[in-house]
């Protein structure tokens, strides 16, 4: 569970049980004190992706020595993506990357570990239709 509450402009703290961080917006609109929430987005999906691949390298036994990700995300026409699976829909959200598998890892390896990456949950998480259902309180 996170708990998230307003601080100081727009700065929002949020919290686990046993941490505590910062969002916040980009100058002129905030301080940048903390990540936007869009790079936090970012964040959880790069660290599931490479924590899901280095999990399965480690428990294969491949000579995976490291693991870097780099994502971007943006609003585009629905028009302009001709694989996705949304249809009728204005706008879509497209988030792409480039996945840097480092280590003396052959072809075959290389390959899953790419496939594997698509199967992180939090990648499984974004794919699915999601409800969100706020109270108040």
């Amino acid at each position: 569970m996170i708990k998230a509450r307003t601080a100081r402009g727009y700065q929002i703290e949020n919290a686990t049980e046993n941490l505590t961080w910062m969002a916040d917006e980009p100058p002129p609109v905030g301080e940048d004190a903390g990540p936007n929430p869009y790079d936090l987005l970012l964040s959880a999906l790069a660290s599931c992706t490479l924590m899901t691949v280095k999990m399965y390298a480690k428990r294969k036994g491949w000579p995976l020595a490291a693991a870097e990700l780099e994502l971007s995300q943006q609003h585009i026409h629905a028009e302009d993506c001709t694989e996705c699976e949304t249809k009728g829909a204005a706008r879509i959200n497209l988030i792409e990357g480039k996945l840097v598998l480092k280590g003396p890892l052959d072809e075959e390896q290389r390959a899953r570990l790419m496939e594997i990456a698509h199967r992180c949950p939090v990648h499984r998480t974004l794919k699915m239709e999601t409800k969100i259902d706020l109270s108040s309180g």
